[in-house]
């Protein structure tokens, strides 16, 4: 990590910024964070709306960036896999913080769930691990 004692840089984001703030990069890491495994196909039912050229093109990225893992099995027919790797969990962890933070926001953005994202089974987080909330308050006390 760039940086020195108390400070950072975000040299480290440069590449990884461009490919997580697109629009269907974090419901797809999500998604597959939800269920662990995921085929292209229930990617898509997950992430109604978006198409197979755009799910396609961003796993693609996801998978150069090191964030989710390609499986292929030598089956007829042939069945491809997608997961998450530690890098992928970490991201997914890392942005539950920055999601309460956003819903607790007064005054800001009042609709919540907005009906695009609400027809989307990806928009919600699933199987949170608490292990981190636990650590998180065993340093408040």
């Amino acid at each position: 990590m760039h940086g020195e004692g108390d400070h950072v840089c975000f040299c480290p984001l440069k590449g990884v910024i461009d490919v997580i703030s697109k629009k269907w990069t974090l419901l797809i890491i999500n998604a597959i964070g939800n269920y662990g495994r995921l085929r292209f196909n229930r990617l898509i039912e997950e992430l109604r709306g978006i198409s197979p050229k755009t799910l396609s093109d961003t796993l693609k990225e996801l998978q150069a960036e090191g964030l989710i893992r390609r499986e292929s099995f030598a089956e007829i027919p042939p069945r491809v896999e997608y997961s998450l790797t530690k890098d992928g969990r970490d991201v997914r962890e890392s942005i539950i913080p920055l999601l309460r933070w956003a819903a607790t926001r007064n005054n800001v953005n009042k609709a919540r769930c907005v009906p695009t994202y609400q027809r989307i089974p990806a928009h919600q987080v699933k199987n949170i691990k608490k292990k981190k909330q636990k650590l998180d308050q065993s340093k408040i006390r």
